[in-house]
């Protein structure tokens, strides 16, 4: 017989950090996913944001396939998946899009769910809609432990449809500064001087640990 569900005590998730060079690795997965992915010709502004997804995750698995000296056999680059905002929540809350998980981390922690996530989302600087919803459905949900509640790094993946990196910034950060948010305005990135890397750092509702 099992207990029922109300009686069950489920233990805090460790807190887990990644570090650097785990960061950068995933920023460099997801640039050389993306250089083989914007290749094919149905991948386009007018494409859905869950096929772009698609063809990234598949892009992202072929280059770890050429590493398999390095991250290659120690890297899992997961479908995405329903996921739970706390152990306690008796549903699924959430659906991650490109989940990663590192065979290192499970052995380490004991920890089988995902330990980076991955949010994709469509952007341009000159949409203030597609602003609101890179905030709202992608950077409040790592924010508020939505996604990545025990995570001190989350990453989010911008299909810029139109104008340049640093427009699509500006515009992100003009929506935010308008709701005077200017504490999670995306600033430059810690780990890659690159136009289309930012990062930002937001404080979280339940853990005195921010994420990045």
């Amino acid at each position: 017989m099992f207990d029922h569900p109300a009686q069950a005590v489920m233990p805090e998730r460790q807190l887990l950090d990644i570090q650097p060079e785990r960061c950068a690795f995933i920023l460099e997965l997801i640039e050389e996913g993306w250089l083989r992915t914007s290749k094919c010709p149905e991948v386009n502004p007018a494409t859905g944001e869950v096929e772009i997804t698609e063809r990234l995750r598949d892009s992202m698995r072929e280059v770890l396939k050429g590493q398999v000296a390095s991250w290659g056999r120690s890297v899992w680059v997961l479908p995405g998946t329903e996921s739970r905002s706390t152990r306690s929540a008796r549903r699924p809350d959430g659906i991650t899009d490109i989940p990663i998980a590192f065979t290192q981390i499970r052995a380490q922690f004991d920890d089988h769910d995902p330990h980076a996530i991955i949010e994709c989302k469509r952007i341009a600087g000159s949409s203030t809609d597609l602003c609101r919803l890179y905030v709202v459905e992608g950077i409040d949900r790592f924010k508020t432990g939505k996604y990545g509640g025990n995570h001190t790094t989350g990453f989010m993946a911008g299909y810029l449809l139109s104008g340049s990196p640093r427009s699509a910034t500006c515009g992100i950060n003009r929506y935010l500064d308008g709701r005077k948010r200017r504490g999670d305005r995306l600033g430059a990135c810690w780990l890659r001087d690159e136009p289309w890397a930012r990062s930002s750092v937001h404080r979280r509702p339940h853990s005195i640990v921010p994420i990045t």
